[in-house]
């Protein structure tokens, strides 16, 4: 081969070697931009040793709102007083957790003042109480303030009826409030058999009642009809015997935590939403808030509230 040709075939090798090396090079720089703009994209990027497979649980969302630390408190303040001012909603659930809380700590005095959820707020701003007890989230104002909310119980009203009653239909809003008010007093009004519509109540002391006065009925009463009873057992034991006397013909309300493990009632959609959807329309959060930096009164007692004997005094009033 002449020094020509071998000059030629030499130059080949060379730009047939760049070549496939520059197409190279391309390929990696564009993977690399494509990963880039995939875990830019908004994909949860979990720390170091969090390893997560498909049969790990994921990460707990987070808390509505900054919960803060407290902890049980082993001693008080001599003489100290707690002032609450409290949403109706709430005022069972405080009168509990103030009875429990005098009775672990007799030198101790807490003051509780039932006011709609905004007064409350303006009284904690004003320094008139430690803490206010509301049933609804803080505003963004609110929280530029310098307030903070820990949650306390997060409330889904179901209505239930009983696992081998034969409706198999949802109920409106104003449909619920008509059975519960006795203006609806019939399943075939709501295209069932035949047959009187029981409602059984709550007992006037539940807090699961005042929630459903309050967000369901809208602080009008429950009716007084002959197949509206209601029940005379202890708030503990309360939920368990009406779930039970729902029977076929029957039809109630409870939380959800309530009826959760439950076999014998089935939840009734309400305006084409089951309970266990967020657009479900009867769901209330039940705050504690604060002024930061926290007094020795908020600490003494969300302390107290947090604790495994507070969170049962609050499951023992639902």
């Amino acid at each position: 081969m002449s020094q020509k040709n071998k000059t030629y075939v030499i130059i080949m090798f060379l730009l047939i070697t760049a070549g496939i090396l520059g197409g190279a090079y391309w390929w990696f720089i564009q993977k690399i931009s494509e990963n880039h703009r995939f875990f830019s994209s908004g994909m949860t990027i979990f720390p170091k040793n969090k390893v997560i497979t498909s049969g790990s649980p994921l990460p707990p969302p987070p808390s509505p709102t900054d919960s803060g630390t407290f902890f049980f408190p082993t001693k008080i303040p001599p003489g100290i007083l707690i002032r609450i001012s409290s949403s109706t909603t709430m005022e069972l659930l405080n009168q509990a957790l103030k009875n429990g809380f005098e009775q672990q700590f007799p030198e101790a005095q807490i003051i509780v003042n039932t006011q709609k959820s905004d007064k409350s707020i303006e009284l904690l701003l004003r320094g008139n109480v430690d803490i206010a007890a509301i049933s609804r989230d803080l505003t963004n104002d609110e929280k530029s303030q310098g307030l903070t909310a820990i949650l306390m119980a997060k409330d889904v009203i179901a209505i239930v009826i009983g696992a081998q009653n034969p409706f198999r239909h949802g109920l409106t809003q104003t449909q619920v409030v008509d059975i519960f008010q006795g203006k609806i007093t019939n399943w075939s009004i709501l295209g069932r058999s035949p047959g009187a519509i029981q409602v059984i109540n709550h007992p006037s002391v539940s807090s699961t009642r005042q929630i459903f006065e309050q967000l369901i009925l809208k602080r009008k009463d429950f009716g007084n009809t002959s197949d509206i009873i209601t029940t005379t057992k202890e708030v503990t034991t309360s939920t368990t015997s009406i779930l039970r006397a729902l029977g076929t013909d029957g039809i109630s309300y409870a939380t959800y935590s309530q009826i959760g493990n439950q076999q014998i009632v089935r939840t009734v959609p309400i305006d084409d939403h089951t309970s266990e959807v967020s657009k479900y329309p009867y769901r209330q959060s039940l705050y504690y808030v604060y002024q930061k930096p926290s007094s020795e009164a908020v600490k003494t007692f969300l302390g107290y509230a947090v604790s495994p004997m507070g969170q049962q005094i609050i499951n023992d009033t639902q």
